[in-house]
């Protein structure tokens, strides 16, 4: 990665030229704390370092300082300059043209770190109740959870996805009392939900249950059985959030079943060592959790006066499985309504003498979906915009992209008519015509016989296995004849190597949008000014490699992201 060279050489320079005392009053022992960064103007460099810093240990102008370390800096690479307290690199031709030729040799692998210190994690995510369709929130964590679990792998870390069915409370009993009102409706008698709008929060009114209802008395005669009903309908769901996971190209390796977790006796157990480590005390008939030892901002309540179980005694019990099972990080994905949940969880994994600081806890905003310049609100329990609705609308590439392309963190204004139109004005749309692009050159280089610049039929200007003979022998040398035109790009393109080592530190998967936004921008503009289908065989054959490169380096990013990367739109 071209900041680091720059950066690692500059850090080796400055200690030699400590070394000859060529720094002042700087010693080995003193901090140095420089960045490589890209110049605001490319003519000073392709990249620069600000020694500036050092001013106060060494006690030496800037200039002075930035020229004394630039003798001792490696020159094969790149020139340098000094400006100021600046050092700018430019790199040499020869160093970028070998970018195109890493990437034609690593293909599908290029951006992979060779080294990394290898995780087996457990990324849990989505985990919705199984009482209703996904609503387009669970579609942004459904987007984003693949993806990150995406960009690990390729990182290079053992990733194992997990979706937890929170259907052992009280919300599985709702959805069956809910129903049953749907199927007496269906058979024709005048019931409906409560109008009191607290009595009908203990039911979902949405109108998806109708086609359960149907479904259900096409398969059964009616009953008044809760039970029987609340099975069915939870069954009928799972298999319609699985089904439509699938279509979203979200792959979980579990369904973890919290009723399956109480029925192993876990969650007792869990109790039970709290309660003999002495972390637990009774209060006002409720037996408390001493959170507050670890951290927390108040004690937590795990079994109730009526001595039911809270949500946080299961949740307790399934983080200890997860680290049971082996793993040795723990992320999950979870709205921004639940950060008061994180020190809890985190200091029962330390009372149970685990280590709390295996959980990464990933909070999310929600999305605002904009229909025609307006915003449409969302609600389980009445007619809601669904996830599934969404990809009918505008896609399943569409939909992802968009829900993966902004910070966690940011709330996500999706607008609909945007997403749906092939302009540049859609981003997804965007990159994937720069891959459509890249492949429509190279068709047009073996098969199509086609004159890009005046349209007319002529002899293709070079066979298939030519053009794999290119490929493969890359010639370095001719590459340098397109370097001039085409330098933005290849820095682009290396510049992937340290993204995906950014994005896959920080869990950041909307900087993959960014860069394959930013690569396609700079891969129109390439083409828009040059030529690539020429008379010059040399030079021709040196753009289509780097043609080939940026084709590469898009599928692999949109790979990541679950995106299709067309090779015709």
């Amino acid at each position: 990665m071209f900041k680091e060279l720059v950066l690692n050489d500059t850090l080796d320079a400055i200690k030699k030229a400590i070394e000859n005392n060529e720094l002042g009053q700087m010693g080995v022992n003193d901090d140095i704390n420089i960045t490589s960064e890209k110049p605001k103007n490319p003519e000073f460099g392709d990249f620069a370092v600000n020694v500036s810093s050092l001013a106060r240990s060494a006690k030496m102008a800037p200039p002075m300082i930035a020229s004394a370390i630039s003798k001792y800096l490696p020159t094969e690479n790149y020139t340098t300059s000094v400006v100021a307290g600046f050092i700018n690199f430019k790199l040499s031709d020869k160093v970028l043209a070998g970018v195109i030729e890493e990437v034609l040799s690593k293909k599908e692998n290029f951006g992979k770190p060779t080294q990394i210190n290898k995780e087996r994690i457990n990324l849990e995510y989505v985990s919705a109740n199984p009482t209703g369709p996904f609503h387009i929130g669970h579609g942004r964590w459904a987007a984003m959870g693949s993806s990150l679990a995406n960009l690990l792998k390729f990182y290079g870390h053992d990733v194992y996805q997990e979706f937890y069915i929170n259907d052992a409370g009280s919300q599985i009993q709702k959805l069956g009392r809910s129903l049953d009102i749907r199927i007496k409706q269906e058979l024709g008698e005048k019931v409906d939900f409560p109008e009191d709008e607290e009595e009908r929060k203990n039911y979902y009114s949405g109108e998806y249950l109708i086609p359960v209802a149907k479904k259900f008395l096409e398969e059964h005669e009616p009953t008044d059985d809760i039970q029987v009903l609340s099975d069915y309908a939870k069954e009928y769901m799972e298999r319609v959030q699985r089904e439509l996971l699938e279509n979203f190209r979200v792959h979980f390796d579990k369904f973890y079943s919290e009723l399956d977790l109480h029925k192993s006796g876990k969650v007792d157990k869990c109790f039970n060592e709290l309660k003999n480590k002495g972390e637990l005390y009774e209060q006002d008939g409720a037996i408390w959790f001493k959170t507050t030892k670890y951290g927390d901002d108040q004690d937590r309540v795990l079994k109730k006066a009526d001595g039911a179980n809270t949500y946080l005694t299961a949740d307790i019990a399934y983080h200890m499985d997860k680290l049971n099972r082996g793993f040795d990080r723990l992320i999950n994905i979870w709205g921004a309504d639940h950060h008061g949940y994180v020190a809890r969880v985190k200091a029962s994994i330390e009372a149970l003498g685990g280590d709390p600081d295996k959980l990464e806890i990933l909070l999310g905003q929600l999305v605002n979906l904009i229909i025609n310049g307006e915003e449409v609100r969302m609600g389980k329990r009445r007619k809601m915009v669904t996830l599934d609705e969404l990809i009918d609308e505008v896609g399943v590439d569409a939909t992802r992209f968009w829900m993966s392309m902004r910070s966690i963190d940011t709330t996500l204004d999706f607008d609909i008519e945007l997403a749906k139109r092939s302009t540049d004005e859609n981003p997804v749309f965007y990159v994937q015509y720069a891959h459509a692009r890249a492949c429509s050159i190279l068709r047009t280089a073996i098969k199509e016989k086609i004159n890009p610049e005046t349209g007319e039929t002529s002899p293709a200007p070079m066979s298939e296995e030519e053009l794999n003979n290119t490929l493969k022998n890359f010639d370095a040398n001719a590459m340098l004849k397109a370097v001039p035109t085409a330098k933005s790009l290849i820095l682009k393109l290396e510049e992937f190597k340290s993204m995906i080592d950014y994005s896959a530190k920080t869990r950041a998967v909307y900087t993959i949008c960014r860069y394959v936004q930013d690569l396609a921008s700079e891969f129109h503009s390439f083409y828009n000014s040059n030529r690539v289908i020429c008379d010059d065989k040399d030079l021709m054959k040196s753009r289509l490699c780097l043609i080939y490169a940026v084709k590469t380096v898009l599928k692999n990013a949109l790979d990541i992201l679950g995106v299709s990367a067309p090779e015709k739109m």
